[in-house]
């Protein structure tokens, strides 16, 4: 049974124009046709607002030259521009390319069957500025100055954390780079930074150790070369106490242990390596040098080779000097080991400590960032009591605002 489409009802026509709808927006959505315009060729005020477009009013003239050959004027071709000029709201000129001054003349060379070499300069011959004028520009900057500070203050916000006096904390943003000159294949770091006992610390959170992924190697010239290129990042801080100490602290510690895995899922030691962390900020390059334990005898290369696994050390900290360690002379004779391969680091080092803020001619005196942290032992105290005091000062006014008004300020007849 068919229907004229003149007998379907009103509310059936638009309910099936209501689906067909629905179907092209989902068709769209699907096939990821955009149903909005990407490119606002006219952007309303509206729009503007809220798209939070920065829209400053400019005029803009252009300075041109036709340097086209004779009876050839006129030819787009030809036309060059010599100077852009812009004014802003502000009463701000924008002159591109700048004043020539004492530089030599701007260049131009055209193309052509002909080529030629024009040569102009751009001056500044209007007459001098009045004083109201001059203030009137020095206004101008000042403001303009004045809002790029409120910008960048507005970008770096006030939860700025400050360290205590005598504190210097350590960041490192590092990268485990490559690893060469290893006997097998598919290698992989595990390292982990180690903080002396004395005077440092770190967040509870933080980790300090990693393991990369599963590298295989390639060869670059006589050695095989596993580029790792993997990130870690920690923070450690100093408290300098003891301001009579005049021993040089010990600084951390970075131990890496090479390892490499072969197709039955067997790893081998191929070695370790310790280096002490730079004591000064900026950007580093390390290349630890390692070594692994070996045993005398070709049943331990072959067990090597076919079983896998090898000695190796109970405790990491053993490359250097043991934390736990507390004589006078460490001795490993009797421990034989073989030289292997190395392991590039990159340490990106920042330091924040109250002591960069000291006056220039004091820090001149000073010959590094631990010789400054001296001193501050007695501020830190200092510090800790005006804390204790707002603190206390901040409970009593709380207290005194909780009392009732009548306990607070007496009665008008009580006074004389």
């Amino acid at each position: 049974m068919t229907t004229a489409a003149s007998e379907v009802p009103s509310f059936l026509v638009e309910r099936m124009a209501n689906v067909r709808r629905r179907r092209q927006d989902r068709r769209g959505m699907d096939g990821g046709v955009l149903k909005s315009r990407i490119v606002t060729w006219e952007p309303s005020e509206e729009f503007v607002r809220n798209n939070h477009v920065i829209n400053t009013p400019l005029q803009t003239m252009y300075i041109m030259a036709d340097l086209g050959p004779y009876g050839k004027l006129g030819y787009k071709k030809y036309e060059h521009v010599l100077c852009t000029l812009k004014v802003d709201s502000n009463g701000v000129i924008t002159v591109k390319p700048d004043f020539t001054g004492l530089k030599g003349p701007y260049r131009i060379e055209t193309e052509g069957e002909k080529p030629e070499l024009w040569k102009y300069t751009i001056d500044n011959v209007s007459s001098l500025a009045h004083r109201e004028e001059e203030e009137r520009e020095q206004r101008v900057f000042k403001d303009l100055y004045g809002r790029h500070k409120e910008y960048l203050n507005s970008l770096v916000g006030t939860d700025f954390e400050m360290t205590i006096p005598g504190t210097l904390r350590l960041f490192v943003n590092g990268e485990v780079v490559s690893a060469q000159g290893y006997e097998y294949d598919n290698l992989y770091v595990h390292f982990f930074v180690e903080l002396p006992t004395t005077n440092w610390s770190s967040p509870d959170i933080q980790q300090l150790s990693g393991v990369t992924q599963t590298c295989a190697t390639k060869s670059l010239g006589m050695d095989k070369v596993a580029y790792f290129s993997y990130p870690f990042t920690f923070e450690a801080s100093f408290l300098h106490e003891d301001e009579s100490d005049d021993a040089l602290p010990e600084w951390p510690v970075l131990y890496c242990e090479v390892l490499s895995l072969d197709f039955w899922q067997r790893y081998r030691v191929e070695g370790y390596g310790a280096v002490v962390l730079p004591a000064t900020s900026g950007s580093h390059t390390l290349t630890v040098s390692t070594w692994r334990p070996m045993e005398l005898g070709t049943v331990a290369e072959l067990r090597r080779f076919f079983i896998g696994g090898s000695l190796e050390l109970e405790d990491l900290s053993y490359v250097w000097i043991p934390g736990t360690f507390k004589g006078e002379r460490l001795s490993r004779f009797g421990l034989r080991t073989e030289t292997t391969g190395s392991v590039t680091f990159r340490l990106h080092c920042l330091q924040q400590s109250r002591a960069f803020m000291e006056s220039s001619s004091l820090r001149k005196r000073m010959q590094s960032v631990l010789d400054r942290l001296e001193g501050f032992s007695q501020q830190s105290s200092i510090h800790n009591v005006l804390e204790a005091f707002h603190r206390a000062r901040r409970r009593m006014q709380e207290a005194r605002e909780s009392l009732p008004q009548d306990l607070v300020s007496p009665p008008a007849t009580m006074v004389s």
